[in-house]
């Protein structure tokens, strides 16, 4: 029997990027852009550096990041990595300008918030009622912290039980220790759990690998649900209930 459910949050609860429109609104520049000004303009305070150099030493980092984020399954901080495009620049910043820029990008997604995906707040509090909930999310820029922030500004952060953030334990998707981790959370068995998630091979395959049955969301993005090996597809929160009900018969 299904006793717990571990959902995805990007494209799964909220809607990635989906505050670049009101970013843009307000007259700020993309998050990508915003993040290599901010840093340009706290070195620039102390050493002239181009706005380009930065850029490069940003995307420099940015890359390793996603490398080692895909092959090892780890996130750095933001801290860290903000540490090595310092270190590029051969630049040291005195430790209250440092937490400053960090706190900038961790809180940049909570200044303009992601849309939620549409019916997932009423699906997360019927499903409240019937199983046990965790929260697996990797974390880019926005650290776990921020992320339950986010979670509490619509009234959401009480329904889940445990929370896997990659910054905090260390490994990201689809690492068998962020759903060893969930299940111990959450005192359920693998087999006892289905996740949720946008992602074939981080949050399908990842789970099912553990013995984990794994539902596809394609509400806010359809990545290539034609080819997926999960249990079930769904593009509407409203199906959610039925789905789990019907693993739950077979």
């Amino acid at each position: 029997m299904i006793k717990g459910i571990t959902f995805d949050l990007w494209d799964t609860v909220f809607i990635d990027d989906s505050d670049e429109v009101k970013r843009k609104a307000a007259g700020h520049l993309p998050k990508a852009a915003e993040r290599r000004r901010l840093v340009h303009q706290f070195v620039n305070e102390q050493k002239g550096i181009s706005l380009d150099i930065v850029t490069l030493a940003y995307d420099a980092v940015d890359a390793a990041f996603k490398k080692t984020w895909h092959e090892l399954f780890v996130t750095w901080p933001v801290g860290e990595r903000l540490n090595l495009v310092l270190q590029a620049l051969k630049i040291d910043l005195n430790e209250s300008a440092m937490a400053e820029l960090v706190r900038l990008h961790e809180e940049m997604e909570l200044e303009f918030k992601p849309d939620f995906v549409p019916g997932v707040h009423q699906a997360i509090e019927i499903l409240k009622k019937k199983y046990k909930l965790c929260v697996i999310s990797d974390t880019i820029f926005s650290p776990g912290w921020a992320l339950r922030r986010l979670l509490a500004s619509e009234n959401l952060l009480s329904y889940f039980d445990a929370f896997v953030f990659s910054d905090e334990i260390g490994r990201s998707k689809p690492h068998p220790q962020v759903f060893h981790s969930a299940a111990e959370k959450l005192g359920l068995q693998l087999e006892e759990i289905v996740h949720i998630g946008d992602r074939e091979h981080n949050d399908i395959l990842g789970a099912k690998k553990m013995g984990m049955r794994a539902v596809l969301c394609t509400a806010a993005l359809d990545r290539g649900s034609e080819n997926t090996k999960a249990d079930a597809v769904f593009d509407d929160y409203s199906l959610l209930e039925k789905i789990l009900d019907e693993l739950n018969v077979n």
